[in-house]
């Protein structure tokens, strides 16, 4: 977390939380959701304006992180803004080192693992958390698996959140609407 964040959450500590505002699609992309994107329906059915701004993403992914609950969030100054996921709350794509970095910057840690779920996606996870492989990453993924580094195990994804401890919508969970289990775009 960036140093100015720290001093803004103690100079203001009592900041309401934001929910509904952000949203991370499936392929590691950051999306604006205002007042009248959230009235046309939950992440990712109305995604809202793509960030395009380079400092504004360097920004949020610095100062990503999840609370005890699960929920996601970017801490912007004294405020938390929690984040509504399409699927995880990492997306990995592979580095020309070849080691999987999620769109925050983490890498994948020694001990990682690889999952396919039902539908074919596939999701490595670390001590970073669990992130869905980027689809252009796929090739990469099935290389290891050939090459014997990972082994592939099977997961549905409904059973994602609960075992991985992640939530897909705080904004949901804040207002008491069961969470559905939306597949990855």
């Amino acid at each position: 977390m960036d140093d100015i964040v720290r001093q803004a959450i103690a100079k203001w500590p009592h900041v309401p939380d934001c929910y509904g505002w952000l949203g991370l699609d499936a392929r590691g992309h950051w999306y604006m959701r205002d007042d009248a994107t959230q009235a046309q329906g939950p992440f990712p059915q109305a995604r809202g304006s793509r960030l395009q701004h380079d400092k504004l993403i360097e920004f949020i992914q610095r100062n990503y992180e999840a609370d005890a609950q699960g929920r996601w969030f970017f801490q912007n100054g004294p405020q938390r803004v929690y984040v509504e996921l399409e699927a995880t709350p990492l997306v990995w794509r592979f580095g020309a080192d070849g080691v999987p970095v999620a769109q925050n910057g983490a890498r994948l840690t020694e001990g990682g693992y690889c999952l396919v779920d039902e539908n074919g996606y596939v999701y490595l996870a670390c001590g970073a958390g669990l992130g869905l492989v980027h689809t252009l990453d796929v090739p990469q993924v099935a290389d290891a698996i050939e090459q014997g580094r990972w082994e592939p195990h099977s997961v549905q994804s409904a059973d994602l959140p609960g075992r991985y401890g992640f939530v897909r919508s705080p904004a949901r969970q804040a207002s008491g609407t069961p969470e559905s289990a939306p597949p990855p775009a």
